[in-house]
């Protein structure tokens, strides 16, 4: 199957215009399987004084927009994430879309940033792992903080999960960490990992990009910068299995819970 990461930058303070360009850039996406687009792409993640204001209900603009753009390239639509307004809260949220536009799965990110950033100030964080069944594997969802927290992905593998997509809005100074984190995930997980990560300014913070697709052995088969690109890979899920068997870490996992 092919995949396609989308990183970009957002149109600052122009929504109209971002998701313009998203759905440009999705339609560039022409043949693959499955797409992502980042974290907060629609707004940008440091925008937090239009997290309110720009929210949006399940039903609302960005959603539809993905909807109708996975019926109409017949990809599988990681939608990144956008401000959810559900009731009197509001979440992180991202949503993965079918071929002829169903909804498959939805993530609420779990664990909020709160280093010079007020994302846990306004957002509520969300209580549940996502591992969905798809034709294309099974696919757990994470959200860019996510990263940091090797149990999270632990429980993925144990819910079945064999890719792991990853939105992000991940800023500079902290390249290294991130570049580290993305390889580790998969590796120790012995899982494919793709994630999209934000690039360009956005209310003066400067997001590192680098972007890119992981295969279970840690390896990465496609890589970007700090600059605007589309990323294509072709990944097996037999390379996965292959990995598991030759090398069966998972399977040697001991319960160290009660030593």
């Amino acid at each position: 199957m092919q995949i396609a990461s989308i990183q970009m930058a957002v149109v600052e303070n122009d929504k109209a215009a971002t998701l313009a360009k998203g759905a440009d850039n999705i339609r560039r996406c022409s043949g693959a399987d499955l797409i992502i687009l980042p974290e907060m792409w629609n707004i940008g993640f440091m925008s937090f004084d239009r997290y309110i204001p720009e929210a949006e209900e399940a039903d609302g603009e960005t959603l539809e927009l993905l909807r109708g753009l996975a019926k109409e390239t017949g990809s599988h639509i990681h939608s990144g994430s956008f401000v959810e307004k559900r009731g009197d809260r509001y979440t992180n949220t991202s949503y993965l879309i079918s071929p002829n536009g169903e909804i498959l799965a939805v993530y609420r990110k779990i664990h909020l940033f709160g280093y010079n950033s007020k994302e846990t100030q306004i957002l509520t964080p969300g209580d549940a792992v996502t591992v969905v069944e798809t034709p294309l594997g099974n696919i757990g969802m994470v959200t860019c903080y996510d990263l940091r927290f090797p149990e999270l992905f632990r429980v993925m593998v144990d819910k079945g999960a064999e890719i792991l997509l990853v939105c992000s809005a991940w800023p500079y100074p902290r390249l290294e960490h991130w570049l580290m984190l993305n390889r580790v995930r998969a590796l120790e997980n012995q899982c494919f990992l793709v994630s999209s990560n934000s690039v360009g300014m956005n209310q003066g913070t400067q997001f590192v990009g680098h972007s890119m697709i992981v295969n279970p052995w840690g390896t990465i088969l496609a890589g970007g910068g700090d600059e605007e690109i589309i990323l294509r890979a072709d990944i097996d899920l037999s390379e996965l299995r292959d990995a598991r068997k030759r090398f069966p870490a998972l399977a040697d996992r001991v319960d160290v819970s009660n030593m």
